[in-house]
């Protein structure tokens, strides 16, 4: 196997990078920076970053079917249309009696829907004001769980029969039965916990042999998880304490990219952590990701 190897690939920092989505056809990495209000999408073959202001904190950005993108931004799922530079309302999410929450991490499901998470914009542990969300096809929105504390990571087994999902305040990586018909959850149970030197457990995504890359937060790493043991298989140190999410990408999906944050940090922490908020690629993992499922509506 070859040796691990982790380099900072993109130097513009985000306050908060997240949602990284690899888009084979342009070789290039979508993402959000949550803090910096902005889409982006870095071209691996020129270095180049191109960059669509939101209005409201951005979650998560998904790729559409029909051309664009989509977002989850503030209290509203919304279309991108990057060529017009345009950002339109596709649903409001209706959530009046959690009104202090704000969309976060979202994937598009096997079926082309889009499910997303909310969080509570204190982010007290005890609080469970989070949800998921699903947008349908027909722009409908569907709430498939509540009592969320600080809702994030996501994604699907490769036989599309389990969900993966992270609470993040809950220190917590849980499955659930995953119904593609009508994409329903039932049967939750725990996965896996963090230790308390690995952080908050972020973003994650899913590897070609069904095992689980895990971001965490203040860990500095990301890990590999086995489901259907719970056991960690791997650790890989990024030089970001704030290590917030990962897809795999580039050429066979066999590198994996890891977003990460330096807010709230003050000069002698960004000092310690020069690298800190910039876009990581690990390459030599011997492994490989799937293609990213994009919205159908």
């Amino acid at each position: 196997m070859s040796s691990i190897k982790v380099q900072c690939v993109i130097k513009e920092k985000n306050r908060i990078g997240e949602s990284p989505v690899w888009e084979e056809k342009d070789s290039t990495l979508l993402y959000v920076d949550i803090a910096g209000k902005r889409v982006s999408r870095w071209n691996s073959l020129t270095n180049q970053i191109d960059s669509i202001a939101t209005e409201n904190l951005v979650g998560s950005v998904v790729p559409r079917q029909s051309g664009g993108y989509v977002i989850a931004e503030g209290t509203r799922f919304a279309f991108v249309d990057w060529v017009k530079r345009s950002i339109t309302t596709a649903a409001p999410v209706d959530n009046q009696e959690k009104p202090n929450t704000r969309f976060n991490d979202g994937k598009v499901d096997p079926a082309g829907r889009f499910y997303a998470g909310t969080m509570g914009l204190a982010m007290k542990p005890d609080e469970t004001d989070g949800a998921i969300y699903s947008l349908l096809p027909d722009h409908s929105v569907v709430k498939q769980l509540d009592k969320v504390h600080l809702s994030n990571g996501l994604d699907w087994s490769l036989d599309h029969r389990t969900f993966y999902f992270v609470d993040s305040l809950a220190y917590t990586l849980e499955a659930f039965d995953y119904d593609i018909q009508t994409g329903g959850l039932s049967n939750r149970r725990l996965v896996y916990k963090t230790e308390k030197d690995e952080g908050l457990p972020d973003g994650m995504c899913i590897d070609t042999e069904g095992k689980l890359w895990l971001a965490c937060f203040d860990g500095g790493r990301v890990l590999r998880i086995d489901p259907q043991t719970g056991k960690r298989l791997q650790t890989v140190k990024i030089p970001a304490e704030k290590t917030t999410s990962c897809c795999f990408g580039g050429k066979d999906y066999s590198d994996l990219y890891v977003t990460s944050a330096c807010v709230d940090m003050d000069a002698d922490a960004l000092a310690k952590q020069p690298q800190a908020g910039c876009t990581f690629k690990v390459t030599g993992l011997g492994v490989k990701g799937i293609p990213p499922y994009s919205y159908a509506g």
